[in-house]
């Protein structure tokens, strides 16, 4: 089913947003066409903007982006509600979409302001970032007053001309979101992006030795075709001791890929390319290490890329039966 976030824009003290977010929520759920949820930026305190490569690039350093990264892949589309501070939106929500791209693109997104002129400059500020990220912003949109629509300018009594207004508003955002997700080119656009991340993820890992990093982005049941023996090693714990008997061997490890081509699927994605695993000996030694071929297999499970198998090899040398290792893509 399709999925709408409802986008909570601002964290202050004494914010009213939430009030307009359980509003949109309550009206969005009455209805059958998508299934919607309310993301409130309090739960992910990004601190300002901190990561090193361009959002462009998907490959994001730190745990507080990854997070926000999946969560924001989730959804097929956006309701954003955003208060009017300073004829603006607020820094919090400039900074959580600057954090992401490939997230955010051909995506639909709605706009619900609020503020003492409805918070239109706002919504016009926010509307022109979000099409500049190549989102699919609708036409139709919800301005609040906090003269009006507030008690006391505190308690939310929206008009039945907000309601039908909001209501038009899904009508189109829905719409767009499951043309979105029928729309296959760019569908593939965005999963290919999220796959190069994610092997992105699994370069940092390696370089960190991070053994849990790397457990999060393989499926349980991992089946891995590894250049050391047995044939084959099954299951997400047989992959990891793998991975632990090369952080023992290395002091310093360093793994690059070159040349990845993924194809990607519905449900079902693949990438291949070269691989060098390379890095320092516990005695100080630099091990320069060999280009091998690598295939990596994902199958999305409830919603997330995952590797489910992946494969490693050299080329044979028929007549003296050895592995030849000292080729260079």
């Amino acid at each position: 089913m399709t999925r709408i976030g409802i986008l909570i824009g601002s964290t202050r003290p004494g914010r009213k947003g939430d009030q307009v977010a359980r509003w949109v929520h309550e009206r969005a759920a009455r209805r059958g066409d998508a299934a919607f949820e309310v993301i409130d930026l309090r739960d992910h305190p990004l601190p300002h903007l901190d990561e090193p490569l361009p959002a462009r690039a998907g490959r994001y350093q730190h745990e507080h982006t990854r997070t926000w990264a999946d969560t924001v892949a989730r959804f097929d589309g956006f309701v954003m509600v955003t208060p009017e501070y300073n004829a603006s939106i607020p820094g919090v929500l400039k900074n959580a979409i600057d954090y992401l791209y490939a997230e955010w693109t051909h995506k639909a997104v709605g706009f619900v302001s609020y503020g003492a002129d409805g918070g239109a400059r706002a919504a016009r500020q926010l509307r022109a970032l979000c099409e500049l990220l190549q989102m699919g912003a609708v036409t139709p949109r919800v301005s609040l007053s906090l003269h009006t629509d507030f008690e006391d300018h505190a308690t939310l009594r929206p008009g039945a001309h907000h309601v039908n207004a909001l209501e038009t508003l899904l009508d189109h955002v829905v719409a767009r979101s499951t043309e979105g997700r029928t729309a296959t080119p760019t569908q593939r656009e965005t999963d290919e992006a999220v796959i190069r991340r994610h092997i992105g993820e699994v370069i940092d890992a390696i370089r960190a030795k991070d053994l849990e990093g790397l457990r999060r982005l393989y499926s349980t049941d991992v089946v891995s075709f590894d250049i050391d023996p047995p044939l084959q090693h099954v299951g997400i714990d047989a992959k990891l001791k793998n991975w632990a008997n090369v952080f023992t061997f290395f002091q310093e490890v360093t793994y690059e890929v070159r040349d990845l081509m993924p194809t990607v699927g519905e449900e079902v994605a693949f990438t291949h390319g070269f691989g060098r695993l390379s890095g320092t000996l516990p005695d100080g030694t630099p091990a320069g290490g060999m280009w091998v071929r690598v295939t990596f297999c994902f199958r999305k499970i409830d919603g997330e890329w995952l590797i489910t198998h992946d494969q490693v090899s050299v080329p044979l040398d028929i007549l003296s039966g050895k592995g030849v290792v000292d080729l260079e893509p």
